[in-house]
């Protein structure tokens, strides 16, 4: 299905659309399409799930509207629910633009439901979505330039496709029992080789694959119940400012590591990894106050005195460095040592440290797409570009500081930024402030189980440090200990997602099978008086795990 559009202004006019909803979606309805592209392409590819709601709608004669008219395409009697929206973009006059997709509902305008960074002359693809909580008699999705010239626009394989919180919620479980989990199974057999019938066998999981962390800060040390509770629940920290310039040099010349010395050393004493947050903020309000009086020579001599003081004193120690954090919004050194400021960066740290994992963090990647400055597309230019000029780019931070989460959005996006075949983080979960517990709670968990269940995401972190005056937008608890509705949640979804202890009776085969997250166990056989204990990983893999254990 293709159409065109012309820009009047800002905004394209489009074919217009009426389409009629009718029972589309099965019982068992479509499975989700995780399919995106980022390349620009010399022709459309087929619209995912055949068009979807838009199948066999057959585009109509362009119009041209008022600036005030926005039409793009219309849609009537939608039913409430999840949607992914999809389409290729074409533009000509003008080498590229950002298109927002926006979606308007019985007159009222939401908010950015996808975008593309459109170039002239071959196909862009856009993927986002959107949710209806209530049945929507009269709804448009229009399209924005960010550009104010007049510019010819075309699309090509546009998709709508609807889904329930129930289809929606089964994809997830199927792609955590896919992902997350693997079949295995324990052969008990005797000194001759031969099955051992009714042994009795008990599982347990010691530790969890999946990195799943919190923030701390400083006030965890010497908090032995706090400590006890952390990891209790935890595998992964990250420091909520003890790492930052402004905490460990407040002086110039003046290198202070101690705190952050006494918090890696709790992490790591507990088999906890840490991230490495961070060697620079490009946000200049977050740099020290010394920092921000230098220019020049000097200027230039203070960062390199910082990024190797930090590589030598804890190379090899973080598995992850958050190099020049937040660099799509602000340019603190690059405004005053050069374009090139952040790749020295970066190469310094690759060069220093080469094990660790360097990432981009940035905010408003998946949390929204209404920001110009951090779009997917943004995101994935700068990624490229910092590769093409020698960095290994081998991580995607991605902050996700949520006010309403919009799930089929932050799934889209996450799609499209799998396209780099690079580990992504969700490095700062939490969600705003403005909610009360309640709802951060019902918020929380929608993200949180969108996160784990998607293919590409290697690891969640929360923003949860927690402080006598509370937390940075959410506490998982108070300062008590005792659980907040956010605390619940956490708790649950951990449990959820790890093994319990299993106990069960070889069979006639000496074979005993079952379904585990992925992670380290300890096994325990008993036949009469004989006890044999053996340890294994379960890592990823299609094929089951086979353990044999002698007794």
């Amino acid at each position: 299905m293709v159409a065109s559009l012309i820009n009047i202004g800002d905004w394209y006019i489009f074919v217009y659309y009426q389409v009629l909803m009718t029972c589309f979606i099965t019982a068992d309805g479509p499975g989700y399409d995780h399919t995106a592209y980022t390349e620009c392409k010399a022709q459309p590819e087929e619209a995912l799930y055949n068009g979807g709601i838009l199948k066999d709608q057959p585009p109509r004669s362009i119009s041209q509207f008022s600036h005030s008219h926005r039409l793009v395409i219309s849609l009537h009697n939608l039913s409430d629910g999840i949607y992914s929206v999809s389409t290729w973009v074409k533009i000509d006059g003008v080498e590229s633009t950002m298109v927002t997709a926006i979606l308007s509902t019985d007159g009222n305008t939401s908010d950015c439901v996808g975008t593309v960074l459109a170039k002239h002359g071959c196909w862009s693809f856009l993927k986002g979505g959107f949710i209806l909580h209530s049945p929507s008699k009269s709804s448009t999705i229009s399209f924005k330039s960010s550009t104010g010239k007049n510019i010819d626009v075309e699309t090509a394989s546009t998709s709508l496709q609807r889904f329930t919180e129930k289809q929606w919620r089964k994809s997830q479980n199927h792609l955590i029992e896919k992902l997350r989990q693997r079949a295995v199974m324990i052969h008990v057999i005797d000194s001759k080789g031969e099955a051992v019938k009714d042994a009795t066998i008990t599982i347990q999981q010691i530790s969890k694959d999946f990195p799943f962390g919190s923030a701390i800060a400083s006030t965890i040390l010497g908090n032995q119940a706090y400590q006890k509770w952390f990891v209790e629940r935890f595998n992964a920290a990250v420091f909520e400012n003890e790492l930052k310039w402004y905490a460990t040099e407040p002086e110039q010349g003046k290198v202070n590591y101690s705190l952050s010395d006494q918090m890696l050393e709790f992490v790591q004493a507990n088999r906890i990894v840490a991230r490495g947050h961070n060697i620079f903020w490009e946000d200049p309000k977050y740099n020290p106050a010394w920092v921000k009086t230098l220019t020049g020579t000097a200027l230039k001599s203070a960062v390199n005195s910082r990024i190797q003081s930090l590589m030598n004193k804890y190379k090899e120690r973080f598995i992850h460095w958050d190099v020049s954090n937040e660099m799509l919004h602000f340019d603190f050194y690059e405004q005053r040592l050069g374009p090139d400021a952040t790749l020295h960066f970066y190469l310094t740290a690759q060069k220093s440290d080469p094990l660790a994992t360097l990432f981009l963090n940035e905010f408003n990647v998946i949390e929204t797409c209404s920001d110009p400055n951090s779009t997917v597309d943004i995101y994935i230019s700068r990624i490229k570009e910092l590769k093409h000029k020698g960095v290994s780019m081998n991580g995607i931070g991605l902050e996700s500081h949520f006010s309403t989460p919009n799930l089929p959005l932050m799934r889209a996006i996450l799609d499209k930024l799998a396209t780099l075949e690079l580990p992504i983080w969700l490095t700062e979960v939490d969600i705003s402030s403005q909610f009360d517990h309640k709802t951060q709670a019902i918020y929380l968990d929608q993200v949180l189980r969108e996160g784990f269940s998607h293919p590409a995401v290697n690891g969640i972190m929360l923003w949860t440090a927690l402080h006598p005056y509370g937390c940075y937008q959410m506490c998982l608890t108070d300062n008590n200990l005792k659980n907040l509705p956010a605390g619940d949640v956490v708790e649950k979804l951990l449990r959820s997602w790890r093994t319990g202890n299993l106990r069960g009776q070889s069979d006639g085969q000496g074979s005993y099978s079952f379904v585990g997250f992925l992670g380290e166990y300890k096994a325990t056989v008993q036949y009469g008086n004989r006890i044999a204990n053996s340890t294994f990983s379960l890592c990823v893999g299609d094929e089951t795990k086979h353990v044999i254990t002698q007794i």
